[in-house]
């Protein structure tokens, strides 16, 4: 079953809650309008990547400053629709926004935390990280060229693993998603019959095989249910759900695990003061311990909102996720920014943000 973080829609705090715990003022991070001093609703919306995270910080937002977050998994592909129209705070996407696009668009974008894109796997008989497979080998399949688990590509590399003759099952996101553009984006990287059968990376893209499931939600749900079923999720939503993770090759050519330590290591080389808009992607990263699908969630802020209150009120909760939230981040599964990068970000909102 599904766990209750991964419910599609969550709205936070209690009338009980709230007074119990006293909220205080919360400080203006940047601008003229001043956030809420508490019992706002801010609503946000997109990227299912990051909903076990947003639900958890915004539960103890709640608890601390009396502001409320409901924040929709819909998908990174409707939340840049809605931010464009303007029908929420903030939007959240994996897939970030060029320079030009984000201004004709009027928005800003700033990065939130660092995370990574994981293949799953429904094999009897495998544990978690036990399977090894290639880029170029991970997009054969997804090709729908490489059916059997069983085939001589695979056999290869996982020397003593009895692999059984069952079907390749191939599952995908059905929606617009973030997660799909970073793991398309990276298939194109590594492999040329990728990018010419199936073109540049998208939130969708037309896919050679395969059943879609909405959200990572419905991908980890379709994996769990068919036996001999590949997919693709964030890692915390392979670990709520007890899924059989995989090793990748990487970009230096060693074999890595899914983890907090490869993501960072990912993310090491990431140039994010020289990104305009923080515009940067992070997949297929140099480094021996990196993490080859490693991915950043965005946020998207109007530059011009329709309730300046409410957009300083999301920016003032990610302001408190960055200085309070790392360890919950790090429990399940993500990579908090460093320090330099949120002193970035806040010199970012300065400039961009004057409601």
């Amino acid at each position: 079953m599904t766990p209750t973080l991964l419910r599609s829609t969550l709205i936070l705090g209690t009338a009980g809650l709230l007074a119990a715990c006293g909220p205080q003022p919360a400080e203006t991070p940047a601008g003229t309008t001043p956030a809420p001093t508490a019992g706002i609703d801010v609503t946000g919306a997109g990227a299912s990547f990051v909903f076990p995270l947003i639900s958890q910080w915004s539960s103890e937002y709640a608890q601390a400053t009396g502001n409320r977050v409901n924040y929709q998994s819909i998908g990174s592909g409707g939340g840049i629709a809605q931010a464009k129209a303007g029908t929420i705070h903030f939007g959240s996407t994996d897939a970030p926004l060029t320079p030009d696009v984000l201004a004709e668009a009027r928005l800003g974008q700033f990065p939130s935390v660092i995370g990574g894109v994981v293949p799953v796997v429904n094999i009897e008989g495998i544990a978690p990280n036990q399977l090894r497979l290639t880029g170029p080998l991970l997009a054969e399949i997804y090709l729908g060229r490489v059916t059997t688990w069983n085939d001589p590509a695979i056999v290869a590399i996982n020397p003593g693993l009895t692999l059984p003759e069952t079907a390749i099952k191939v599952v995908y996101r059905s929606d617009g998603s973030g997660t799909t553009f970073n793991f398309v984006h990276y298939l194109g990287q590594i492999s040329p019959a990728w990018a010419e059968t199936v073109g540049p990376a998208a939130t969708s893209v037309r896919w050679p095989t395969g059943i879609g499931g909405r959200g990572n939600e419905g991908v980890a749900a379709y994996t769990q249910q068919l036996t001999g079923s590949i997919g693709y999720v964030e890692l915390s939503y392979a670990l709520l759900n007890n899924l059989t993770t995989v090793s990748l090759q990487n970009a230096t050519g060693y074999w890595v695990e899914p983890s907090i330590a490869s993501f960072q290591a990912a993310a090491a080389s990431a140039d994010w003061a020289n990104a305009e808009d923080f515009h940067l992607l992070i997949t297929n990263a140099p480094g021996a311990e990196a993490w080859p699908i490693a991915a950043t969630n965005f946020i998207l802020v109007s530059k011009v909102p329709n309730d300046p209150v409410r957009a300083r009120a999301a920016l003032d909760f990610f302001r408190w996720a960055y200085e309070n939230g790392d360890a919950r981040a790090k429990e399940l599964g993500y990579v908090p920014l460093p320090e330099d990068v949120v002193a970035l970000i806040k010199t970012y909102w300065e400039a961009n943000f004057t409601f």
